[in-house]
């Protein structure tokens, strides 16, 4: 059934056709400057992913290497690197500096879903080969994207279905009530509170201009979006530390 899900989103994006990046996309409600720092908020809000990052990273690194250690390790790193390339591209936002951003979000979905996949379906899930095709397809994903922009036609569907993946097959795998893999899993909670937290962020990114209005240019939804995902990322972490997988 999971097969089929990823296969039906598959077949969804190729038959809906090209889906060009908008020609607005670069243009975030909130540019002001701080501390020398073009779009100040943009960027520093990217912080809380290095910190969820190299917190994992520390509590995992005198942990056994049980379950699906590798994966979750992966993903923090994977965190870390999206904290400095969506810094690098707020910094000074275009195509270019767009690549090196959706990157590492891609490696992130990608080592997520080995994770979930080692604990409620397969173990194998987490060997090295298995995270590193993963991680090869996630970036191959977004080097395609980028080749098409070259191409002068824009098209972010093999990016699009790495990252709606996971967020397709977590809860139909929960839902399932899939058994478990090892003694040590993360919790269905902690899953449902991811998603519930990319839900939020992808709100307040589609809500960028109208939630910077509303709040009277104090924050935009762009700046909450960084911090809504960073929080759902550093909450599936410590959930995932509870569990055994980083101790």
């Amino acid at each position: 059934m999971l097969c089929g899900l990823a296969l039906a989103l598959a077949l969804a994006l190729w038959w809906r056709g090209p889906i060009g990046q908008w020609a607005s996309y670069h243009a975030f409600a909130d540019q002001r400057e701080a501390w020398g720092i073009p779009h100040a908020a943009d960027v520093l809000s990217n912080l809380p992913f290095a910190v969820a990052g190299l917190w994992a990273l520390w509590a995992g690194r005198a942990a056994p290497r049980i379950g699906a250690w590798l994966p979750w390790r992966g993903f923090a790193l994977a965190l870390v690197a999206t904290a400095a390339g969506s810094s690098a591209y707020h910094w000074a936002p275009h195509n270019a500096s767009l690549a090196f951003d959706r990157l590492p979000i891609a490696w992130a979905c990608a080592a997520l879903l080995c994770a979930f996949l080692a604990e409620r379906r397969d173990a194998r899930w987490a060997r090295p080969t298995v995270l590193a095709t993963a991680i090869a397809l996630a970036s191959a994903s977004v080097a395609l994207w980028w080749g098409s922009e070259l191409a002068g036609r824009s098209d972010l569907r093999t990016y699009l279905f790495v990252q709606f993946l996971p967020m397709l097959l977590v809860p139909a795998a929960l839902l399932m009530r899939l058994p478990r893999q090892g003694r040590s899993i993360v919790p269905d909670t902690a899953w449902w509170g991811l998603l519930a937290g990319y839900v939020v962020a992808k709100g307040f990114e589609l809500a960028d201009h109208a939630v910077l209005d509303a709040l009277g240019g104090w924050v935009s939804g762009h700046t909450l979006k960084h911090l809504a995902a960073a929080a759902a990322a550093a909450w599936i972490l410590r959930a995932a530390q509870r569990a055994g997988q980083l101790r």
